[in-house]
């Protein structure tokens, strides 16, 4: 059974879903028992205008990383927290207040970030973060699996 990870941010538009398709992509080239989700805390609020950000496809484009069809973006409840191994929120600034509001119970088991919205960060240098965010959680992740 595969182990779950569950990528963060406020609208489940941009970030995570960056994250969520780099970090399955890459887990699955290094045939690790992981995969990952992502959610917007708020997402039920935010008013992107489509499925997915341009700077994510862009993003994904760049490595050479196809995209199915864009699923819409989806509302962090209750069930995603309690499912998931490990969660990860894009920017603890933003997103921190955001789970002390709506999710008090799971602050404590989210892993942090410090990669803004496009309001504070550039795109392209947002998505190199992330880019070396995940594939630094996929080394890790794969190395676990190696020291067993």
């Amino acid at each position: 059974m595969r182990k779950q990870i569950l990528f963060l941010c406020s609208g489940n538009y941009y970030r995570s879903r960056f994250a969520e398709i780099l970090f399955n992509r890459l887990a699955q080239q290094n045939n690790l028992e992981w995969r990952a989700e992502s959610r917007g805390i708020v997402a039920q609020w935010s008013h992107n205008p489509g499925p997915i950000a341009q700077a994510t496809l862009n993003g994904l484009a760049a490595r050479n990383i196809s995209h199915h069809p864009a699923r819409y973006p989806m509302q962090l409840t209750e069930n995603d927290l309690t499912r998931a191994e490990r969660i990860i929120a894009m920017y603890e600034r933003e997103h921190r207040p955001m789970m002390q509001t709506y999710f008090p119970q799971h602050e404590n088991k989210i892993e942090f970030w410090h990669i803004p919205d496009l309001d504070e960060m550039h795109a392209e240098y947002a998505l190199a973060l992330m880019d070396r965010n995940v594939r630094t959680l996929t080394m890790d992740l794969q190395a676990r699996v190696e020291m067993k």
